[in-house]
């Protein structure tokens, strides 16, 4: 087939996700050198692919793709009929549609991708045979049943159905905005950082995945006395997890929380991740830190840390359910802190390749 001339990608969210899809995207960058390639994405998870709109394709500030496209589906959906959603709504899809791009990929698969895909005006619209919402390929002209079990792996598979020969894509690290480097020094200076660093992160997306704070903070108390400070990171709604984790850990860690541009500048900075199935978890394996992750209700094969050194922790008690349940699931209460003490100290020596 001829290289298409405009290829736009649609993964609105969320960050783990949006990280997931990227490896893809380097894969695609690398069998059409020549395209020019836009992101449809959410409004709040901007940052993960430029640090400003001022910033520019191809720099540090905006690395992957030539064009960002802002959606904000949660406030259009919630209030669908005033003017002001309304005009917004059309004017970032009619940005989109003004672009004439050739193919649009969902990697997605819900139903509000899909019609974004579609909307888009692409003639080719691509997507999983078997999406997360089944409606949704309905919308598609192209369909991939892929083999692998790894949504990264997935991806790949979507987008390689797109290519001919083998491609080889490149390091994934320096894919993300690199931006932060001036102000975060000083940050970590003053939240007392001065040396080599974990970071701690004890929300998740639900209850089920949230491992006890006190073992957190069992965790940071033995890092602490070898020499290692940790960083409790927390998002909207989770300081008083991060904090619970900071008052029992005897002065060895402090919660923190970061904009998503100063998140991915500490992250680079950290010598160990530590946490669930979470999006900071999957931002570290991006940026190549070591990982002990702790997986409870999901699978870690299919959404475990991908390329870099990690220890994956999940009790054979665990049962893979996406039920969004408040109490923590009963196998990942049978992951002890020793065993996460163990981990840690392995990858911080240097261990598991």
């Amino acid at each position: 087939m001829s290289a298409p001339r405009r290829i736009l990608i649609v993964r609105l969210g969320a960050m783990g996700d949006i990280i997931h899809a990227m490896h893809a995207v380097l894969l695609l960058r690398a069998g059409f050198p020549n395209c020019s390639i836009g992101w449809a994405v959410e409004q709040r998870w901007s940052e993960l692919l430029r640090s400003s709109a001022e910033a520019k394709p191809f720099t540090e500030q905006q690395p992957l793709v030539d064009h960002v496209h802002l959606l904000d589906t949660r406030k259009w959906r919630k209030n669908p009929l005033t003017q002001e959603n309304r005009g917004q709504a059309i004017s970032a899809l009619r940005e989109v549609r003004q672009m004439k791009y050739d193919i649009a990929i969902d990697f997605q698969g819900a139903i509000k991708s899909a019609v974004v895909a579609k909307l888009s005006g692409a003639a080719k619209r691509c997507g999983f045979a078997d999406p997360w919402e089944k409606p949704a390929a309905l919308l598609y002209t192209n369909t991939v049943l892929p083999k692998q079990v790894h949504v990264v792996l997935r991806n790949l598979e979507l987008v390689g159905s797109l290519l001919e020969g083998d491609i080889q894509h490149s390091v994934f690290s320096s894919l993300l905005p690199n931006t932060g480097k001036e102000s975060v020094p000083g940050k970590l200076t003053e939240l007392g950082i001065r040396e080599r660093f974990a970071i701690l992160n004890p929300g998740a997306g639900w209850g089920a995945k949230q491992w006890p704070t006190d073992r957190f903070a069992d965790v940071a108390r033995a890092l602490g006395k070898e020499g290692v400070r940790s960083l409790v990171n927390f998002g909207p709604g989770e300081e008083e997890l991060a904090k619970l984790v900071e008052g029992r850990s005897e002065g060895y860690a402090i919660a923190a929380q970061f904009t998503l541009s100063q998140l991915i500048a500490v992250t680079r900075r950290a010598a160990l991740f530590l946490g669930g199935d979470t999006g900071p978890l999957h931002l570290a394996a991006a940026l190549k830190i070591p990982v002990v992750a702790l997986f409870g209700p999901t699978d870690p094969a299919r959404t475990g840390p991908y390329g870099t050194r990690s220890i994956v922790l999940r009790d054979p008690a665990s049962i893979t359910s996406h039920k969004r349940n408040r109490e923590t699931e009963a196998g990942l209460m049978n992951i002890s802190a020793e065993q996460v003490i163990a981990a840690a100290r392995e990858l911080l020596a240097g261990g598991r390749g």
